[in-house]
């Protein structure tokens, strides 16, 4: 029996992702999934770990009060993995892209620390699809309050829009035009990758391509390459090539 420890950044949208999520995905049954929220930005988390390098994810997870009774039973040595998903919010008034880039050099181990996904700009970008032809140069304002939730309900296509509602069928759609996506911001091909993509080079070139050239991102979601990174590229293009 594994332990799995999500850490997600807010308690609502990312638990109705994890919940629809794992009807088809990271379900096996020598899994058990453990959920908390860390209730703030990716800038808190990085404030509070620099004051103390060594301070233990588990230990600052524990103390916030919407994680004491789920996590009351356990201790860090009862996880295997530890993942987390937070948002870039690069219009945060504590927004600093070194941060980011040293968050992802701590983070970037599931059975140490824990590793780190981000959402460009927000865990919205999921369903932020306009069409399937346009989502490759899909991409919007990082560094203003774009009011980004507003925007997508207002751009996305109708079957994107509940993300509660997926199907295993539209999950593979979406999860196919997030990791060409990935491709497509780290290696300038729209296709599906023939290897993993790590979160360090996809924020490299966000900053290369995108935040440093004129304030945006490339809208993208970290699930799906959570997915290629757990299961494998093999196994994940598999599955969406059979569907």
């Amino acid at each position: 029996m594994s332990n799995i420890l999500f850490i997600f950044e807010g308690e609502k949208t990312e638990q109705f992702i994890i919940k629809n999520l794992t009807k088809y995905f990271i379900n096996e049954q020598n899994n058990t999934l453990i959920t908390c929220a860390y209730c703030a930005e990716i800038y808190q988390l990085y404030d509070e770990i620099s004051k103390d390098i060594d301070l233990d994810t588990f230990t600052l997870l524990k103390k916030i009060k919407a994680n004491k009774e789920v996590l009351a039973q356990y201790s860090r040595n009862d996880f295997a993995e530890i993942y987390m998903f937070f948002d870039y919010d690069g219009h945060s008034t504590l927004a600093d892209d070194n941060k980011i880039i040293n968050l992802l050099n701590l983070f970037n181990e599931e059975t140490e620390k824990g590793k780190l996904y981000i959402n460009y700009p927000m865990v919205e970008s999921l369903k932020h699809i306009k069409s399937i032809e346009s989502f490759k140069d899909s991409k919007v304002n990082a560094k203003e309050n774009i009011r980004y939730k507003e925007l997508v309900n207002f751009e996305s296509r109708n079957e994107y829009k509940q993300i509660n509602n997926y199907s295993e069928k539209l999950w593979l759609q979406v999860i196919n035009l997030h990791i060409m996506k990935a491709n497509f911001i780290t290696n300038d091909k729209y296709i599906l990758p023939l290897n993993n993509i790590s979160q360090f080079n996809i924020f490299e070139k966000q900053l290369e391509k995108y935040i440093n050239i004129d304030n945006t991102v490339s809208v993208l979601n970290s699930f799906p390459i959570f997915l290629l990174d757990y299961y494998g590229f093999l196994f994940i293009t598999n599955l969406i090539e059979k569907k």
